[in-house]
């Protein structure tokens, strides 16, 4: 196993704990990627405590992308390079930040994944530095207000890139799926934990919550963890991750692109709050975002939608091994994207 981290710098005897955080966070994280990245390579760069420092203005709140209960985003820049920085709290947990790491090395390859750059151990917790992404977090460009409820001034985003982007991510989730010995399961799939890139390209990240299948296995049993909105009924009930966790979390993904609505949608009037359960009840018009009815396209369109609908629902099967594989998600909405006006 070849694990490479350039640019180690040693830390004089004045900084004896970060020394100590380095020394410590090291073996740790060689452990983890000899566990993860089945003896490849993986070049990962060493960034020093006083380098992220310099590179956020000392953490500067106005450098901030987005605050997390476990962790914060950062926009830094290094050596005129911008980057995105994401420091842990101290609450979060050491298993979480080395799994991000190892999990992240293992995929940046892949075009739709956030590429990890590399991480800084003289911290507690490791903090870990990727690529930018100059459109920032889907999450804030779909949805048209913020969690309090004030509007954003984002334009709407056209269906053909929510199409494009939807397909994309399958691509991904369906190549951690395959593409490895051990399957991995995301577990945490949303529009927060997606970037999109000047050309609205999507980036898959926060692999935190990550798990590998055991060899030989069909499920692993672990506490249930992910967002709320996004959680596979199933897992919930039994605490066992598949495959098709992943994908009733990309089925939410599918309808949350479609209505520009949160996945939890109190409806008082009915005391349903799964839009789920709302979606099933409506026509075409009434669960599509206004702003994607708006749009020029007319039977197109609508026919696009239709299939969309068909499929996110599939996705959420009550019945996991009804749910397609995310290899057949991603060549069905090849397949509807084809309709495009």
């Amino acid at each position: 196993m070849a694990i490479k981290l350039f640019g180690i710098r040693k830390l004089g005897g004045s900084k004896g704990e970060r020394k100590k955080a380095f020394v410590k966070n090291g073996g740790v994280l060689l452990e983890k990627l000899v566990a993860a990245c089945d003896g490849k390579p993986i070049p990962i760069r060493s960034f020093s405590y006083e380098e992220l420092r310099r590179a956020t203005n000392n953490y500067d709140q106005r450098y901030v992308l987005q605050v997390n209960r476990w962790y914060t985003w950062y926009r830094g820049s290094l050596n005129g390079r911008i980057v995105s920085i994401k420091k842990y709290e101290e609450d979060s947990t050491f298993q979480n930040s080395f799994t991000d790491i190892a999990m992240a090395a293992k995929m940046s390859s892949h075009k739709n994944v956030l590429r990890l750059v590399g991480c800084c151990l003289e911290t507690q917790l490791p903090t870990l530095v990727f690529e930018f992404s100059e459109n920032g977090f889907l999450s804030n460009r779909l949805y048209q207000c913020d969690i309090h409820g004030y509007p954003r001034e984002n334009p709407p985003m056209a269906w053909e890139i929510r199409l494009k982007i939807a397909r994309e991510i399958a691509h991904a989730i369906a190549y951690i799926h395959t593409a490895f010995s051990r399957p991995i399961i995301h577990r945490d799939i949303k529009p927060g934990n997606i970037f999109l890139d000047q050309h609205n390209v999507p980036k898959l990240a926060d692999f935190s919550l990550s798990i590998q299948i055991p060899e030989g296995e069909t499920h692993i049993e672990d506490k249930v963890v992910g967002s709320n909105g996004f959680l596979c009924p199933n897992y919930l009930a039994t605490s066992k991750a598949t495959e098709k966790t992943d994908v009733y979390s990309f089925g939410m993904l599918l309808l949350v692109l479609s209505t520009g609505q949160r996945s939890y949608v109190p409806q008082p009037t009915t005391h349903e709050d799964g839009l789920v359960n709302y979606i099933r009840k409506c026509t075409i018009s009434e669960m599509v975002d206004p702003a994607i009815l708006a749009e020029e396209g007319g039977a197109s369109v609508e026919k696009q939608l239709q299939a969309v609908r068909v499929l996110f629902l599939r996705c959420m099967d009550e019945n996991p091994e009804m749910r397609p594989t995310m290899v057949d998600v991603t060549k069905q909405l090849r397949r509807i994207e084809r309709f495009m006006p």
